[in-house]
């Protein structure tokens, strides 16, 4: 829906504060736990490496690689050791900070506004109707040759194509006559969803007039062409 329909970008563009009593992540905690998974990423390659170096040393019988070996070998050793001192510190900082704190006893500089929930409850509700009615709509049209992801384009194709409107008050229908698609296939699914919405038989908002939907240059099965 956000790629097709850019169904994303109605937003609520007033704000509004959080209360002094909303329970939010802290910061601090935020940064330390951050902190940690890093250390525990160079400390998980770096004794990676050390164990790798160890399963293959280098033969005394060449001094120079031997040497170089040992050099870096001891490296390894020194920053595994280095990073473990450091993980350990984190590791009871982060004990000693809650993660969760209160908004009012987060520092100015940590706060921010939030959109106002309302509208965004609103619209939320309207891409979940929508979104299920799309769905539905699919179950409706797939079968052998029109699997799940065709059907959707098929539709997603369908809410953007021209329409006449024809109103048709004696007899209480008012006509949608679809454009026709260009493929005999997509003109068949089409085809197929109209019927199953038209034995529905749902009345236009506010009227007495039934809609009823048709496919213009569409003729049944064999795809000839003509006005339904």
């Amino acid at each position: 829906m956000m790629q097709h329909f850019d169904i994303d970008v109605i937003l609520e563009y007033g704000t509004t504060e959080f209360p002094d009593t909303e329970k939010v992540v802290n910061p601090t905690w935020r940064q330390l736990n951050r902190s940690r998974n890093s250390l525990q990423n160079k400390l998980r390659y770096r004794r990676a490496r050390f164990a790798e170096m160890t399963m293959h040393p280098e033969t005394e019988e060449k001094p120079t690689k031997y040497r170089k070996w040992l050099t870096k070998k001891a490296g390894l050793l020194e920053e595994i050791g280095n990073y473990e001192y450091q993980l350990e510190k984190l590791k009871g900082e982060l004990k000693d900070t809650p993660k969760h704190i209160t908004w009012g006893q987060l520092d100015e500089k940590d706060k921010f506004l939030r959109l106002l929930p309302g509208r965004k409850r609103l619209m939320d509700t309207i891409r979940m109707i929508a979104y299920r009615a799309e769905t539905t709509m699919i179950g409706l049209i797939t079968g052998p040759t029109v699997d799940s992801p065709t059907a959707r384009r098929l539709l997603q194709d369908l809410f953007v194509t021209e329409a006449d409107i024809l109103p048709d008050p004696e007899n209480k229908k008012l006509k949608i006559r679809v454009h026709s698609a260009s493929r005999p296939a997509a003109n068949r699914a089409l085809a197929q969803l109209f019927d199953h919405l038209n034995k529905a038989k749902v009345n236009y908002p506010a009227t007495d007039m039934q809609l009823v939907y048709q496919l213009g240059g569409y003729n049944g099965s064999n795809g000839a062409q003509g006005v339904t």
